[in-house]
């Protein structure tokens, strides 16, 4: 009965990135961002950058820190290799790890097609260049690895103070990246806000996965 509700949940979330890009993409449209690049819900993103303004700092800070969930990524996909170098077979992986490399590969392609599919450019130039800008990759690489993260660690990890300080760690710095990321004034809030929709569809849908591999 759970699996159904993190099924449900899911498919809910994900319909309702699916509206929310289509609503960027048609609603309130106006030519707001750098050489009159135009941006869905125009008022409302025009008026939260001109609200926060442009931090480089900030923004250099969490561009260098996104590689965390590109490490943790990384310490899993090794993890999963030793696996199946161990025992000789691929389906001898542990299934939510199976399920886990799964879940990465829609990520990406995920962030792929959003690079040819542009829904919207930056508020800012970067380098001088328009960079697509929805939905936030960085948001969404974020908040997709560290609580598949912490997932995989809570059911792996004994010690109970050390799962709870990880929990606490990993917690704190996906909120961390994803305020810095909108205050930073490199993405329109509809840029984040279509990143969390995402990512919280495709982790129901991965715990769905996970559960009905127990």
């Amino acid at each position: 009965m759970k699996n159904k509700k993190y099924f449900f949940i899911g498919v809910g979330a994900l319909t309702s990135f699916i509206l929310w890009t289509l609503l960027v993409t048609f609603v309130d449209v106006g030519s707001i961002g750098p050489r009159e690049s135009k941006v869905g819900f125009s008022l409302l993103n025009g008026y939260l950058h001109t609200l926060t303004g442009t931090n480089m700092t900030l923004y250099e800070i969490t561009d260098w820190l996104g590689l965390v969930p590109i490490f943790v990524a990384f310490c899993f996909a090794i993890f999963g290799l030793i696996q199946w170098i161990k025992r000789k077979r691929f389906l001898k992986v542990d299934k939510s790890i199976l399920s886990l490399g799964v879940f990465y590969i829609v990520v990406i392609l995920t962030y792929v097609l959003f690079e040819f599919v542009v829904i919207n450019y930056r508020p800012i130039l970067i380098n001088g260049y328009l960079e697509a800008s929805y939905p936030s990759s960085t948001t969404m690489l974020v908040t997709t690895v560290m609580p598949t993260a912490t997932m995989q660690l809570n059911s792996r990890i004994k010690n109970k103070k050390l799962r709870i300080t990880l929990n606490i760690i990993f917690a704190a710095f996906t909120v961390f990246m994803v305020i810095g990321r909108l205050i930073s004034g490199v993405h329109w809030l509809s840029d984040i806000v279509g990143g969390l929709l995402f990512s919280f569809g495709a982790v129901m849908l991965y715990v769905c996965a996970v559960k009905n591999a127990e």
